[in-house]
């Protein structure tokens, strides 16, 4: 049986492992935080304290964090996984973290005898709970066909789509596209109730021909009952939006609606909402309206 290690059991980490658990795996939870360690245990997991215990047999270890910083805390150092997991292990940083970061993690990891891949993943919490992710994976392609069955667990659309990094770019993109789309779709609404169409009447039409996307089925609702209950913060689209830019400068691509977005995520963070989902930018969008508050 294939010993699994997940650091981070969060909004996305924890329904990861358990469907790890459910597939047959033997899996080890860890996080900053007990509870969701002593959750994961009453669902049949196993749970360790710190890194170090958590990952001195595991055969793989899956890390789900915040940020490149977190995911260079417990990567590196005298308690961190490379010092601490068997030679020939294989990592995963399933993150949303920067290519170059993914790159450099890679190279560290080799450099400890250890694999590594990056998966970051996209589907939010119900496709984390669903076990229906889209998993977009850079590294060796053998490296990722041992992964497969864990990603199987995990996800409905897993690709390999390059060397490390490339996961992580492919990433970057994906933040690109929802965060656009959110945006049209918050401004599609405020416009539609300053005209004095009933939006929950227009929502399925919209839903239902060519504009139809994910944002309209999944966040509209919560948008129209102005239900912001965080499942993706603002602060950490904020953050991926960051790595938009920096990964187009790199690539000298041009990205102006990008960049756009990007500044109007800083202005919903800069206004207080960074603890928010990120389907708040509705918010902003009604400032600028002058329709705050009605």
């Amino acid at each position: 049986m294939t010993t699994v290690a997940v650091v981070g059991l969060g909004i996305m980490g924890a329904p990861m492992a358990r469907n790890l658990l459910d597939a047959g795996f033997d899996v080890v939870g860890c996080n900053r935080s007990r509870a969701p360690v002593d959750a994961f245990v009453e669902a049949g997991g196993r749970g360790a304290d710190d890194v170090a215990s958590a990952v001195g047999t595991a055969d793989v270890i899956i890390t789900v964090l915040p940020d490149a910083p977190d995911v260079a805390e417990v990567t590196s150092g005298p308690d961190g996984i490379l010092a601490h997991c068997p030679r020939g292990a294989l990592h995963i940083d399933m993150s949303t973290i920067a290519p170059a970061a993914a790159r450099e993690l890679a190279e560290a990891a080799a450099e400890a005898g250890v694999r590594s891949l990056d998966a970051p993943v996209s589907g939010g919490d119900q496709g984390a709970a669903d076990g229906t992710l889209s998993i977009m994976v850079g590294g060796e392609a053998a490296d990722v066909e041992e992964a497969r069955p864990l990603f199987e667990a995990m996800g409905s659309t897993i690709e390999h789509v390059g060397p490390s990094g490339a996961g992580q770019t492919l990433k970057a993109a994906n933040q690109l596209i929802v965060g656009g789309t959110i945006q049209l779709v918050a401004e599609a609404i405020v416009m539609l109730e300053a005209s004095g169409v009933d939006p929950e009447a227009a929502v399925p039409v919209l839903a239902g021909g060519m504009a139809g996307n994910r944002i309209l089925d999944r966040k509209a609702e919560g948008m129209l009952k102005r239900d912001f209950t965080p499942r993706f913060r603002v602060d950490l689209h904020h953050k991926d939006l960051g790595i938009v830019l920096d990964t187009a400068r790199e690539a000298g691509a041009t990205i102006p609606l990008g960049a756009a977005v990007a500044q109007l995520m800083g202005a919903a963070r800069a206004r207080g909402d960074g603890q928010l989902d990120h389907t708040a930018l509705l918010r902003l969008v009604e400032e600028l309206s002058g329709r705050s508050g009605e």
